[in-house]
Formats: C-alpha cells, structure tokens, sequence
C-alpha cells in the first residue's frame, strides 16, 4: 500500500441552499492528505443524470440523505479503502462497478459524485497542488469566470418565467474576487430598477431575483438596464450567460414559452434565441435545447456567432 491509497471515507449530511440536506464526503489517504466534496443538489434534472437517493417518508418532506450517508460509511468504504486515489479511472470504475444500475440508482448519484469528487480532491491535496493545477497541469493557470444569476426562472422560481437562469459574467475582472464584486453591483443596480418600476420579486431559490416580468425578452432587456446603472460598458465590462434549461419547457416535440403564450419548433426556437443573441450581449448560452433534440442543438451550435460560448449540461 503506497501512501496514496485511501485509507478511510466517512460522510455527512450538511445543508443545501434551499434548505435541504446533500451529502458531504471526506476521504483520508494513508499519507495523511484529505479530500472534501458535496453533492451539487438541482432543481431541474435531465433523465439521463444520475439518480439520487433520498429517503423518502415523512422526514424533512422526504429529502433526507440517511440512506446514502449509510451506503459510503458502509459498502463504499469499504469497497474502496485500499484503492490508489491517484488512479481516478479506476476508482470511478469501481464505483460504477459495485453500483451496478448504470444510473447510480442503488448507491444515490449524491453518495457517487461525493465520493468520487472527495478523492480528486484528496489526490490533489496529496501532490500539494491546487485543484485546478492538479486537473490543468501547465495548460490551466487561471480560475474560469463565474457566472452569477441575477435573475432566477424556470425550476428556479415556480416557472414564473421559462428561461431558467439570467445571469452575468465579468470578461473585464481582473481576478475572481473582481469578478464577484462586479457581479454584486450588477445585482444590487438589478434590484433598484425593479423597485423603481414597482417589478413585483422575492428571491429565487438560488440566490437571484424572482421577478414578474411580462415577457421573457423583459428580462433581458431589464438585465442590460441592470448592467448599465451599476457602471459598465455590456459586452466589453459585464455580459449576460443565460441557462435556458429547454428541457423544462420541451413537449410533444415542440417548445412551450408560457409566458409569451408560444409554441415554437426547434428551428422557430433556435431563430428565437439568436435573435436574443443580436440584440442583448450573450455570450454564453447553457441548454438551449432538449436534452434529447441532438438535432436541433447541432443545428443551433453551427448557426450561433462564434464568439458565444455553448454550454450542454442536461
């Protein structure tokens, strides 16, 4: 056993964002490095993702995690300790292995991806290096911009409007930190024009704005406002990513924009979107199609402007 195998993994439940509880795992190696990692917890899901196990009942309405803390403490550990953490391919490997449904369905995809993200963090600790080092090597010397709502939709806000999230990201900051200063005033300057136009909001699950807009445009163009009332050039200082999450909105072959009363084709919808990305400055676009219409994303990431960023996560 070399000083990089795993010598011990234990879990946790600790509290998600809205409320609920995810599961944390810590991995120790025999060298005494330590791992940490938390289930990332969503709103809206694509079938294909992993499973998460909860526990149903009454408890916690049904979202406890004792089931999959039991599984890490118990067969996870057990079946990994011993393992090279170094080797990720083989650890993931056997994770899938010991699971056995394809979709993390047995374990929980939130006890899998805890385990699996805590040893990649213990691998890193144990060469001294950054997280980002760790995975880049010399091709990675910088943090990757945030990208922080403003505005929340979709799963994120009882649908009050389709487009799930409207956010912004900062090409002018000069660090991270910059980036997530510039970010806030965005969002405070956001909640000073809607209290001007007595734009009726709470707070998204996610931390953005729930706002009444009547139009999905609406809030694109009020994003712009936001952007230009805190102080900065769009495109050049701020600019806005969308997660339009399609999914959520997808039926019958065909996309239902409730709240601008349309039901538009893949091709109708791709014409929809690039006309956003004309008039506001996009340059991110997350999910803009089914996660099962592979056609019409191929279609979209041909036709969108080169300098946008496509983004398939669904």
């Amino acid at each position: 056993m070399t000083g990089t195998n795993i010598k011990n993994i234990r879990s946790r439940a600790v509290w998600d964002s809205r409320g609920r509880p995810t599961v944390e795992a810590s991995v120790e190696l025999v060298n005494g490095a330590i791992g940490r990692a938390i289930a990332p917890a969503g709103a809206s899901r694509g079938r294909h993702e992993a499973i998460e196990l909860r526990d149903g009942a009454e408890r916690l309405g049904g979202f406890g995690v004792e089931r999959a803390i039991g599984n890490i403490n118990g067969e996870i550990a057990k079946h990994l300790t011993g393992h090279d953490a170094t080797d990720l391919r083989a650890v993931y490997a056997a994770l899938t292995a010991l699971d056995g449904t394809g979709q993390m369905a047995r374990l929980g995809g939130n006890a899998t991806i805890a385990v699996s993200m805590a040893v990649l963090w213990a691998s890193a600790s144990a060469e001294g290096s950054a997280l980002y080092g760790y995975l880049g090597g010399d091709k990675q010397d910088h943090l990757p911009h945030p990208e922080v709502q403003i505005f929340g939709g979709g799963a994120h806000a009882g649908r009050r409007v389709d487009i799930q999230d409207f956010m912004v990201v900062c090409p002018a900051a000069e660090n991270f930190e910059h980036a997530l200063t510039m970010a806030a005033e965005v969002y405070h300057a956001a909640g000073a024009v809607m209290e001007e136009t007595s734009n009726r909001h709470g707070v998204a699950d996610e931390g953005g704005f729930w706002p009444a807009f009547d139009s999905n445009e609406a809030a694109l163009e009020t994003l712009v406002r936001a952007i230009e009332r805190a102080g900065f050039r769009p495109y050049e200082e701020v600019a806005i990513a969308l997660d339009i999450a399609a999914s959520e909105f997808y039926r019958d072959g065909h996309y239902h924009l409730t709240l601008d009363d349309q039901i538009l084709s893949a091709a109708e919808f791709i014409q929809q979107i690039l006309a956003w990305i004309e008039r506001y400055p996009i340059v991110s676009v997350e999910d803009p199609l089914a996660e099962d219409d592979s056609r019409g994303l191929a279609e979209f990431c041909a036709a969108v402007p080169a300098y946008v960023q496509v983004v398939g996560d669904d």
